[in-house]
């Protein structure tokens, strides 16, 4: 007889892995979420009184092919912290502060302990990012995922004044812009990686990584929420950039008008060590590494010159490693 299960789904398994999940994910949930898991939809009431003209600021992403690295090397924890990192980031560089996350986790068969610890990234990342996780979907897809094959996505929203927007407009010529350290490749670049490295590479230890390479490409996606947050209150910083795929150029040009241009040093600034491996190991040319990798650099301040070296120094003395890396003309 021809079953649901029988076709690789199993439903029983899935409502098993709900019942272990609910009470981590009510760790996340603020005295704004009005349901519980469980409903076809998730209510979150806003307090409109601390909002003068509240906008809402929304963004999907995904953490691409990282994920097939944590499943080569049975390491599921952290990649849903890297989701919840990249998604705050996208927002925060708008000035916004997040309110809630629902996620998207697909795979070909379910295996409760690794899905557990999927979810338990997801509620690190929002309970660091004080977020509630509120709902998501779950879904077993044997037809279009390999056993072993997964995929994680989410979407955020937050708030801003409106007042407070960050914006391209306010950029200045003059203005320099100052490079946050990252803490490796965070989302991105992974499907080069993979083109370059055997999969025997990952668990072996680089001397120059003072690591193995699987541990250090599977390093936490950083959240610049803090910086960004404090930044815009104690100085007068013009615009974010975040990092991601595309490079510093290609993402700090969207966020500068378009009659300005910017002039990155790329010399004022040590890479880390993991992206002069994977430059001399897959004989990558520096045009492609400029525009596929952060290179050691996960957000991008823009403000003006007069301030810059007190605000390096402010940060530099919190121990957030930045440099004045580039102008704009």
């Amino acid at each position: 007889m021809t079953s649901y299960k029988s076709s690789g789904v199993n439903i029983h398994k899935a409502e098993k892995f709900v019942e272990r999940i609910k009470p981590l994910v009510k760790q996340t949930f603020s005295k704004n979420v009005l349901s519980g898991i469980g409903n076809f939809g998730a209510f979150y009431e806003l307090n409109m009184k601390n909002y003068t003209k509240p906008v809402f600021v929304s963004s999907t992403d995904g953490v691409g092919t990282k994920v097939k690295i944590a499943a080569m090397l049975n390491k599921y924890d952290n990649i849903g912290e890297d989701l919840i990192n990249h998604c705050v980031n996208d927002i925060a560089v708008c000035g916004a502060i997040p309110l809630y996350f629902l996620d998207y986790y697909a795979m070909g068969k379910l295996n409760v302990n690794n899905s557990v610890d999927v979810v338990k990234g997801l509620v690190r990342g929002c309970l660091r990012n004080s977020m509630s996780l509120i709902g998501g979907e779950t879904a077993e897809m044997p037809g279009v995922y390999s056993e072993n094959d997964f995929d994680l996505a989410g979407t955020i929203v937050g708030v801003v004044d409106k007042k407070k927007i960050v914006s391209s407009g306010n950029v200045r010529k003059g203005d320099v812009l100052v490079g946050f350290k990252s803490t490796g490749l965070h989302t991105n670049g992974y499907s080069l990686v993979r083109k370059i490295f055997s999969t025997n590479d990952y668990k072996k230890y680089f001397p120059e990584l003072k690591n193995t390479l699987g541990k250090e490409l599977l390093k936490v996606h950083k959240s610049y929420l803090d910086i960004i947050q404090i930044s815009l209150k104690k100085f007068e910083v013009n615009s974010f950039s975040h990092i991601t795929g595309g490079g510093i150029e290609g993402n700090t040009k969207r966020v500068i008008p378009k009659s300005l241009k910017l002039e990155v040093d790329w010399s004022s600034w040590e890479r880390p060590p993991i992206f002069n491996l994977i430059q001399r190991k897959g004989c990558v040319s520096e045009n492609i590494m400029r525009e596929t990798l952060n290179l050691g650099i996960g957000l991008i301040a823009i403000l003006p010159s007069s301030i810059a070296d007190k605000y390096c120094d402010f940060w530099n003395s919190k121990k957030e490693k930045c440099f004045i890396i580039g102008s704009i003309h």
